[in-house]
């Protein structure tokens, strides 16, 4: 995926949400002045990728207590000067959740969301903004999530639950178009002929 990829993805997504509409213009005009966009070294900010996980039932979301920020987030994390934000926030998946590729699943290669939100200052570098690229995946909440030594915490929540977590408006929205999404299909049991 080149910087062009990206670009004809956020072209191609809608959403019903105007700040989130917001987010896209302004993560589109920040790719088209940047092509180093990609890397965590650009001071103004940078491209990420996370995934917002459900469970097959979509009635439950995967996320991690962050070791750093000591907050409850979705995986995710910095491109590192990979272009394919997707492969980015699989790759980020996996790490975080401890968990093989065969047992994440992409449920669309297109955005799901769309988030801009600003770094503070810390010990790790000065004030920045994330240009986040998100994407759905699912994962068996039956499986047991391992984690790894970035997150402090992982865990299965009920959608009920997602704001005790997290409040935050991205967050928020993420749960909105998870209770928007269509219900699996359940398959009917075969009734006995004769």
């Amino acid at each position: 995926m080149h910087r062009s990829t990206l670009i004809g993805l956020l072209l191609h997504y809608r959403t019903p949400f105007n700040t989130e509409a917001g987010y896209v213009a302004r993560a589109l005009r920040f790719i088209e002045q940047h092509p180093d966009c990609f890397d965590r070294e650009l001071v103004a900010g940078h491209i990420t990728g996370s995934v917002w996980v459900v469970n097959p039932a979509r009635d439950r979301v995967l996320l991690l207590h962050h070791g750093k920020h000591f907050q409850w987030f979705q995986p995710g994390g910095h491109a590192d000067n990979d272009h394919d934000i997707l492969r980015v926030a699989l790759r980020e998946t996996q790490e975080e959740t401890g968990l093989p590729a065969e047992h994440i699943h992409l449920v669309s290669s297109a955005l799901f969301d769309v988030d801009v939100h600003t770094i503070p200052h810390s010990e790790r570098g000065p004030q920045h903004r994330h240009y986040d690229m998100r994407f759905l995946v699912e994962i068996d909440d039956r499986l047991d999530i391992p984690g790894s030594h970035e997150s402090n915490a992982v865990a299965w929540v009920d959608l009920p639950d997602v704001p005790r977590y997290n409040n935050n408006l991205s967050t928020l929205r993420m749960l909105e178009k998870t209770r928007r999404l269509p219900k699996p299909q359940t398959l009917m049991p075969q009734r006995r002929v004769g």
